[in-house]
């Protein structure tokens, strides 16, 4: 799929990006940053990045819009950093599976399918038009998930939890659509139908 023409109803066009986010920027610490994969992985471990582990990963480039689910699209992006497939295939989860938990800074998480990012050009990215994030846009690392609405990915990404159910994560406890497809407007959870999410 070409994500970076995805139909995306009712969304307004913008021609730069705001920085929302809920909290403070936090402050990065480089010697201090670590990247954790855990919960249901295939080896029943831990696995942790250092920050130059991490950049030293295999790089990936997307072209892809960022949709906000307050109805503005940022057009014609280009994505820098590690697919979400490389770490899957570097450390892979458990055959029971289903979903994943994205952690960020300060507690923060968004619960996605592991079909979102295991075949999808999802992408924890580093730089944006070949420039690094800015702190308020989530540098060292934030999460793009193409067909999703932004707030399916983190700013300030620090690790995965695999799981075998679904768990909503921070905005998705708080009123947003626990999946969040853009083309299909997915914005709030009153619009979810039986099978889209755990009871609130």
């Amino acid at each position: 799929m070409d994500y970076s023409i995805i139909s995306a109803p009712d969304q307004r066009t913008r021609s730069s990006w705001g920085a929302k986010h809920f909290g403070p920027v936090p402050r990065f610490k480089p010697e201090r940053w670590e990247f954790r994969i855990f919960g249901a992985t295939a080896m029943h471990d831990i696995t942790s990045f250092s920050l130059d582990q991490f950049q030293n990963l295999p790089k990936s480039q997307v072209s892809a819009d960022l949709h906000c689910v307050s109805k503005w699209t940022w057009p014609g992006n280009v994505w820098s950093g590690v697919k979400a497939s490389t770490l899957l295939d570097l450390v892979p989860p458990a055959t029971d599976v289903t979903h994943i938990m994205v952690w960020a800074e300060y507690g923060y998480s968004a619960n996605l399918r592991l079909s979102d990012v295991l075949y999808g050009d999802a992408i924890f990215a580093t730089h944006n038009h070949g420039e690094r994030l800015s702190l308020p846009h989530g540098f060292p690392l934030r999460l793009v998930v193409p067909h999703l609405y932004g707030y399916k990915g983190p700013k300030w990404v620090r690790g995965i939890e695999y799981m075998t159910s679904d768990r909503r994560g921070f905005w998705e406890e708080r009123g947003y659509h626990n999946i969040g497809e853009v083309q299909y407007e997915q914005r709030y959870s009153y619009d979810e139908g039986p099978d889209q999410g755990p009871p609130l």
